[in-house]
């Protein structure tokens, strides 16, 4: 089944499968499943076409992949360009929501690990 250009995962039930699309996670795609009345717990490609119709126009209604991650872009330059505070945190790469940053924002800085060692040089031989 492919959605949005998305191939679905055939094996995972549609519950899960649905997930894979950027901007649906696990509570937007059980209410896609109700609103389409599909079975969440059938799998990707047990879909009848009448069924996946129904499921393509509910996805069709929300603001995902391209539109969202640019909806999404477009929020942060703004807070760049009034600097705002939380601009000014995207743009150095650190957490913008009062998390400490002296240490714990291995997230959003990218897993860097800089330790000092001893603070003792090797010295070098004659």
């Amino acid at each position: 089944m492919r959605l949005l250009g998305i191939t679905l995962p055939d094996e995972k039930r549609l519950e899960i499968a649905l997930t894979v699309v950027y901007g649906i996670g696990r509570k937007k795609a059980k209410e896609i499943l109700v609103n389409a009345k599909v079975d969440h717990g059938k799998k990707a490609k047990d879909v009848t076409q009448a069924e996946e119709t129904k499921i393509r126009n509910e996805v069709e209604k929300l603001k995902l992949e391209g539109d969202l991650k640019r909806e999404i872009s477009g929020n942060i330059k703004r807070l760049k360009d009034i600097q705002a505070y939380r601009g000014s945190r995207h743009a150095k790469r650190l957490p913008s929501r009062g998390q400490r940053s002296k240490t714990n924002s291995r997230t959003v800085r990218g897993n860097v690990r800089k330790t000092m060692g001893s603070g003792k040089r090797s010295v070098e031989k004659k």
